[in-house]
């Protein structure tokens, strides 16, 4: 049995790639719904209690951690949370796979790849470091069984809240300014959701893949603004580019706190910022969907969303 923690988009890829595997699975909410159109098992419970966490893993055999708490309320817990879902999978005797993104190493120069050390000098980056450390001192010590996929920012079928989610397609499939992160013409790497989803599975079927982190596959990288210019030739209209500083942010963090949270990660996006999934592709053979392939699917999906919300 696959258990599913969260129906976020990243649950949501996961769950996709199950089923077409034919394989029984459940998700794990707090909130006991799933948006709307899916129809899936689905138990409701709040992580945050360890022992209503360890029964919602009752019968697993691998458990998908693809949740983390609000943005901004990542200082104390995240690690109660994280500890209870090792919690959960040690009392079920269940493999656990975790989707991680990118904040331990800190700023690099050069791409970015498995074999960094954990340089962080962020609150995000050190809190990642630190979850990341925890899991692999447990696989050390025979306690967990315990293996990393890590992304870099998501986009695809539900992914809203992402630098390259709804502030880009929502307003690019209206003919309108696409909003991206810092400097345009910087290289980025993007995670196309259903390839974390694909990948994270992969993992958690791979005995020889535990005990260490992996990055998931991702195209090649290009531009924001090259991003942006495909994602509007698969929606057939001019592709218009605003950008979002560290000023408005700062701006922004006076009323919303995720906004005031991101500061700190704005290095991100003033650099170059090239992700190597070598490792993941050389062992797996799994390549990333072609950008041109998923910027397809991101913008089929948006006009869906956003017909259904008309209608």
């Amino acid at each position: 049995m696959h258990v599913i923690l969260g129906t976020g988009p990243l649950g949501l890829a996961v769950m996709r790639e199950i089923e077409k595997r034919g394989e029984p699975f459940r998700f794990v909410n707090v909130s006991g719904t799933l948006p709307k159109g899916i129809n899936a098992p689905l138990r409701r419970a709040d992580l945050m209690d360890a022992e209503q966490a360890r029964e919602a893993a009752r019968g697993a055999t691998v458990i998908y951690h693809c949740v983390q708490p609000p943005y901004h309320r990542w200082d104390g817990l995240f690690e109660r949370l994280q500890d209870n879902i090792i919690s959960a999978a040690a009392a079920n005797g269940a493999k656990l796979a975790v989707a991680e993104n990118l904040y331990m190493y800190g700023e690099v120069n050069g791409s970015i790849h498995e074999r960094l050390p954990y340089k962080a000098a962020t609150r995000k980056g050190q809190i990642r470091a630190k979850l990341t450390r925890r899991l692999q001192e447990l696989y050390r010590t025979g306690d967990l069984q315990a293996v990393i996929g890590r992304g870099a920012d998501f986009f695809g079928p539900y992914v809203t809240d992402s630098s390259v989610g709804e502030r880009l397609f929502k307003p690019l499939i209206n003919g309108k300014h696409a909003t991206v992160m810092g400097d345009p013409d910087k290289k980025h790497t993007y995670t196309f959701i259903d390839d974390f989803g694909k990948a994270l599975v992969m993992l958690g079927e791979a005995e020889d893949a535990y005990g260490q982190a992996w990055h998931v596959p991702n195209a090649d990288t290009v531009t924001t603004r090259q991003f942006v210019g495909m994602a509007a030739q698969a929606a057939g209209c001019g592709a218009k580019v605003r950008t979002m500083g560290i000023g408005m942010l700062r701006f922004g963090g006076l009323f919303i706190p995720a906004a005031r949270e991101s500061i700190e990660m704005f290095y991100q996006y003033e650099r170059d910022f090239v992700v190597d999934s070598w490792k993941f592709s050389d062992r797996f053979k799994m390549a990333a969907t072609p950008l041109a392939d998923s910027l397809a699917a991101t913008i089929d999906w948006y006009r869906s969303r956003y017909q259904a919300i008309q209608e």
